[in-house]
């Protein structure tokens, strides 16, 4: 992840030098909350829809603001942080620089790996919305936006902490969040065939991960929709997409999938993949593009497959 880092900063020079020369204000000490807005005030901003009519005001609190997204507390890293960001982004109401910035400053947090577990994948889940301002209105450079699908796919594809939801801390949720960047890459028609296969891959690894977890979170839904969309470009050949699911149906480290009712880890890996392949069928079901439908075939010899 440091090496993606260097690339950006190296393909983004402007971006890079914008972190540096941050005003004090903006970059002290990275706190949360950022200098002169302490939480009561974030409080009344969130009642007030985030409304900062001052727009450098509000660009230098959407930088302070990602220093929160590591924050404990759910109520100001989810409620305040990123529903504020959002918020902006959506609106259109931050110009590139600080969009540039925003990029710079969240990347290597996708591998700050903490023992709280919040940071990366609320990282991930505010790279998706800057992802999204260049679907809407294209800003990035084809090299920035190579970094951007790498960085998503290695998140995606590393990431080992299965934590959701709790009613005490909230959300982590990393696989979603990873899946959500995906997505907002993948709806974007300046992708290529082969960064588009980078997403794939980096989804069939989290489908039905090694580790022993049952997903209850909407992880499978959330891990199809960049796939519905992926099919929608009508870029891959049928036999490419047997290789996929291929690869999501293998049942290793099982023998065969008569193995799955033997073991926590089986029947866990029979759960998630079950889920994903039901979640893709209903929505190609549903669709009326025939690139979408080419995957029935797919899921119904997949859903047979499985005891």
């Amino acid at each position: 992840m440091a090496v993606i880092f260097r690339t950006i900063c190296g393909l983004a020079a402007l971006a890079c030098s914008l972190l540096v020369a941050a005003p004090a204000s903006a970059r002290q000490a990275g706190g949360c909350p950022p200098l002169e807005w302490p939480v009561a005030r974030l409080e009344a901003l969130k009642a007030g829809k985030f409304v900062v009519d001052d727009a450098p005001s509000r660009h230098a609190l959407a930088a302070g603001l990602t220093a929160c997204l590591g924050d404990p507390n759910p109520k100001l890293r989810d409620g305040m942080a990123f529903e504020a960001l959002s918020t902006w982004m959506r609106a259109g109401l931050l110009d590139r620089l600080t969009l540039a910035d925003l990029r710079t400053r969240l990347l290597p947090m996708l591998a700050d790996v903490d023992a709280a577990g919040f940071r990366a994948p609320f990282a991930a889940l505010v790279l998706s919305e800057v992802a999204r301002t260049d679907r809407i209105t294209p800003w990035m450079a084809p090299d920035d936006r190579e970094a951007m699908v790498e960085a998503a796919a290695t998140y995606l594809t590393d990431t080992r902490d299965y934590r959701a939801f709790n009613d005490t801390e909230g959300f982590r949720h990393g696989v979603a969040h990873g899946a959500d960047f995906a997505l907002q890459l993948a709806l974007n028609s300046a992708l290529t065939k082969p960064q588009l296969g980078r997403l794939l891959a980096a989804i069939a690894a989290q489908v039905a991960p090694r580790a022993t977890v049952a997903y209850a979170a909407g992880e499978p839904d959330r891990l199809a929709r960049p796939v519905l969309f992926i099919a929608q470009r009508g870029l891959h050949s049928k036999d490419e997409w047997t290789a996929w699911f291929a690869q999501i149906l293998a049942p290793a480290p099982m023998a065969s999938w008569d193995e799955a009712f033997a073991s926590e880890a089986g029947l866990a890996k029979r759960h998630n993949t079950r889920a994903f392949l039901l979640s893709l069928f209903a929505s190609a079901t549903a669709s009326e593009l025939a690139s979408v439908r080419e995957l029935l075939p797919h899921l119904r010899s997949g859903l047979e497959l499985l005891p």
